[in-house]
């Protein structure tokens, strides 16, 4: 997969909506330079993981192939979950004691308060809304779903809400649903803008950002050089951030942790604004939704009332054929009475999954470089975590990253381009 594979032609509804602003602007190629900490990757994980280290006092460099929030961060959904991915829990609290995996969820809901922090201590115009909507489509499905609040709410005495069949009706119009939970903690937001306004935020802190500045190779050592075409970086640490776009780096970068993650195609399209009193009308709450299945479908209204309407995850490479029309017709299944909104934006791109759905966090050298991966779907707030536990682990406080680094992880089958097809579906 080269980087300049970009699901569905950039038709991005984020980008149309202000996802354009001075946050995603750099100091260009980098020629040589000395720092303390280099970060390779421009989207949530890497800008976090630098505005960390930089709030503490590091100098700080960020190398970003292309430019900032291109990848997932500037594409996704937009919602903020508690959590971890679809089995995420259940791997942690395998491996974990009760204690340990405790203490894990409370990173993720640290996540969550992390990232409202950022958003009013910087001023980070991106579109916040309350509320996250987990929801069944037939029996089998609503009592996994009641058996996992239950659980959730007793072991880690997080607060959420059951929803009866018959009181779907009063959180959004459709008849699809057999019950759901409401998480009033999570919520969702403008993605793009809020990656550009993290990196705008990194930048007052002195953080040097320089987009278009591929990494070539990684020289390990007691002080390590990052290689770009343009010159290197001379460090004490390096923070790999590239998640989903990692194996492009080739094996003169990290050739050891690209076979833990394989890329998912993930695609959204949003209507034309509806109007308040009919999108209001739609999703009463106007929380993020999604269904518990599988492939699932991810629901939302953006703040100019249109919906946002994900389905149709995708483990290939390719952009399925005749997508627009497929997505349609999934939103029209859900919400039948949208059948006269044009259909205005269509986009896709890449998110990294581990095998377990746990994220991925580890050294591949001692006390020197660092990895952060495989948020499985919960990136937008998780992987602002990742930074602060990574930043935390240079200063020398290695407790909640090592947490996250005893987590075993299993290799996908196959070289990177065995990782995509549907065979692999047959290990999840």
């Amino acid at each position: 997969m080269h980087r300049s594979q970009v699901l569905v032609r950039e038709r991005s509804c984020w980008r149309k909506r202000g996802g354009t602003g001075p946050g995603g602007r750099g100091h260009g190629h980098v020629r040589a330079r000395c720092t303390h900490v280099c970060v390779v990757g421009g989207g949530y994980t890497g800008v976090s993981a630098a505005l960390e280290p930089a709030a503490r006092g590091y100098a700080v460099t960020l190398l970003e192939a292309q430019r900032i929030g291109w990848g997932a961060s500037g594409r996704n959904g937009g919602q903020v979950i508690v959590g971890f991915g679809s089995d995420g829990e259940a791997a942690i609290e395998k491996q974990f004691s009760r204690e340990d995996a405790r203490r894990a969820w409370e990173v993720s809901v640290e996540g969550l308060r992390l990232l409202r922090e950022r958003i009013v201590g910087h001023a980070i115009d991106c579109d916040w809304q309350d509320g996250y909507l987990s929801l069944s489509v037939k029996p089998a499905k609503s009592r996994a779903l009641r058996a996992w609040m239950d659980h959730v709410m007793q072991v880690y005495g997080y607060p959420l809400q059951w929803i009866e069949g018959s009181d779907i009706g009063c959180w959004l119009a459709s008849g699809r649903f057999d019950s759901g939970a409401f998480d009033a903690g999570s919520g969702h937001l403008h993605p793009l803008k809020y990656c550009l306004g993290l990196a705008a935020a990194a930048r007052a802190a002195g953080v040097r950002v320089h987009e278009n500045s591929a990494v070539q190779m990684v020289e390990r050592g007691s002080r390590p050089v990052v290689r770009t075409m343009q010159g290197e970086v001379h460090c004490d640490f390096v923070l790999l951030a590239g998640n989903v776009y990692l194996a492009e780096y080739g094996d003169d970068v990290a050739p050891e942790v690209s076979s833990r993650i394989m890329p998912v195609g993930t695609y959204m399209i949003a209507t034309e604004p509806m109007g308040r009193d009919r999108a209001d009308a739609l999703i009463q709450s106007r929380a993020a939704a999604s269904d518990t299945n599988f492939v699932l479908d991810y629901i939302r209204l953006s703040t100019d009332d249109r919906l946002l309407f994900g389905s149709g995850d995708s483990y290939s490479a390719k952009t399925p054929r005749n997508l627009i029309d497929k997505i349609r017709g999934s939103m029209l299944g859900v919400f039948p009475q949208l059948a006269d909104l044009r259909i205005e934006h269509a986009w896709g791109g890449f998110v990294d999954i581990t095998m377990n759905k746990a994220p991925d966090f580890g050294r591949l050298h001692p006390n020197i470089y660092y990895y952060l991966q495989g948020f499985s779907g919960h990136g937008v707030a998780m992987a602002g975590m990742a930074g602060k536990l990574a930043a935390e682990a240079i200063a020398g406080q290695v407790e909640r990253f090592d947490l996250f680094a005893r987590l075993r992880h299993r290799a996908f089958p196959g070289g990177a381009l065995l990782r995509t097809p549907a065979p692999v579906l047959g290990m999840l």
